[in-house]
């Protein structure tokens, strides 16, 4: 029986680099697209960044299944093939600097002159129209410029920047969004398109909280709240002590609120119309905070789930890395999985969160060493002959 997967039969050359477009060609790959990446004769970035002669584990994670071709795009003849392959292509996917492209003669007139349906699909830092949107940009100053940092950490500390590389990933992910939007326009015009999404635009929503409570207040809340509600609009929503580490707890309504007064033996403070409304609960956040923590700080973790999830108040253990790499998320068909490379060493690929039914998983494998496909690419994709194959590598072009 055939395997059908979304996009089969799409081909994807992929020019990204480091974590924002290849997070967004991993996906496509684990949705049955094929993935060519295209790497400088150095390799991406993130190949060798800090670990140096071996390949880094962001390397394996996000670049799992693709095939790497090695090309020389500022080699005459290294454009011509990558033009070629253009002709043959679905979808370019990039994220240099602003003008990149440009300068390499292989921006989106000349790729769409190739092929009338190729879909280039830009990842940018800074929106456009904005001051910086021909600035470079990596995901700390994405974070920095839209209110990420403002808004994460304590009320009296400084700025702090998301421990996630959230301008990367809400950024690529944005981009899947974008290359699939096209891809199914494509089949009602025929033409294909220049997408384009900047990280910057991309992370402004996930500030949803923290701009109602700014205009909610008239501006009068603190930017940086730590772990209580970005928008000052819950309570109890924190990080509470437990006997053996920490517990997410929140209260969104006030059916939580009363179980959680009931399981904590206070029922007077259920009853209490002090604290009979998230408004009224929210005023009193510290002397709630207090309350909740004496009480979660005689109870394990695990025991402080349990009790909390039976009466249906929202929770969870807060894991440390150690527990998160040794816990459900890694294994065969979890979010992190393990993957033996061609030299037999354990490394580990991302799983995809979009579950369709209809469209089974494509299985985990490992990231290909530089231009390990560069062959087998150029000679199915092209016809390119042995003959031509050495001559190129001989040419620097490959």
């Amino acid at each position: 029986m055939t395997t059908q997967r979304a996009l089969d039969g799409i081909v994807v050359l992929d020019l990204s680099q480091v974590y924002n477009g290849p997070y967004c060609t991993m996906l496509l790959g684990q949705l049955g697209a094929e993935i060519i990446k295209i790497e400088p004769f150095g390799g991406e970035p993130v190949r060798w960044r800090v670990v140096g002669e071996q390949q880094t584990a962001a390397f394996d994670l996000l670049n799992g299944g693709k095939k790497s071709v090695r090309l020389n795009l500022k080699h005459p003849r290294g454009r011509e093939l990558f033009l070629s392959l253009v002709e043959r292509a679905d979808v370019v996917v990039e994220n240099f600097s602003p003008g990149t492209l440009q300068r390499l003669s292989l921006g989106y007139d000349v790729l769409a002159r190739a092929n009338a349906g190729i879909i280039l699909a830009t990842g940018r830092g800074y929106g456009a129209g904005t001051p910086q949107s021909e600035q470079r940009a990596m995901d700390l100053t994405i974070q920095a410029v839209t209110g990420v940092m403002a808004t994460t950490g304590q009320p009296d500390q400084p700025p702090t920047k998301a421990g996630p590389a959230v301008a990367d990933f809400f950024g690529g992910t944005h981009l899947l969004a974008a290359i699939t939007t096209a891809l199914y326009q494509r089949t009602v015009t025929g033409n294909g398109q220049h997408v384009e999404v900047a990280m910057q635009d991309a992370v402004v929503p996930s500030l949803t909280s923290s701009i109602a409570g700014y205009l909610d207040s008239g501006g009068a809340l603190p930017e940086r709240t730590g772990n209580k509600h970005s928008g000052l609009a819950v309570c109890p929503y924190n990080v509470y002590p437990a006997a053996d580490g920490w517990v997410a707890i929140l209260c969104m309504n006030d059916g939580h609120w009363q179980s959680l007064c009931r399981l904590m033996g206070r029922g007077e403070l259920a009853e209490d119309p002090a604290f009979g409304s998230p408004p009224a609960r929210v005023a009193q956040m510290d002397k709630l905070d207090e309350i909740v923590a004496a009480w979660t700080a005689e109870v394990t973790r695990q025991e402080l789930v349990r009790r909390l999830q039976d009466v249906g108040v929202p929770c969870s253990p807060v894991l440390s890395l150690s527990d998160v790499m040794t816990g459900p998320l890694v294994g065969a068909d979890g979010m992190i999985r393990p993957v033996l490379d061609p030299t037999g060493r354990t490394t580990y690929a991302l799983g995809n969160p979009l579950r369709l039914p209809a469209s089974p998983p494509v299985p985990a494998t490992a990231a290909p060493a530089l231009g390990a496909h560069t062959d087998e690419v150029l000679r199915e994709q092209l016809g390119i002959a042995a003959a031509e194959l050495e001559r190129l590598r001989h040419d620097n072009v490959v």
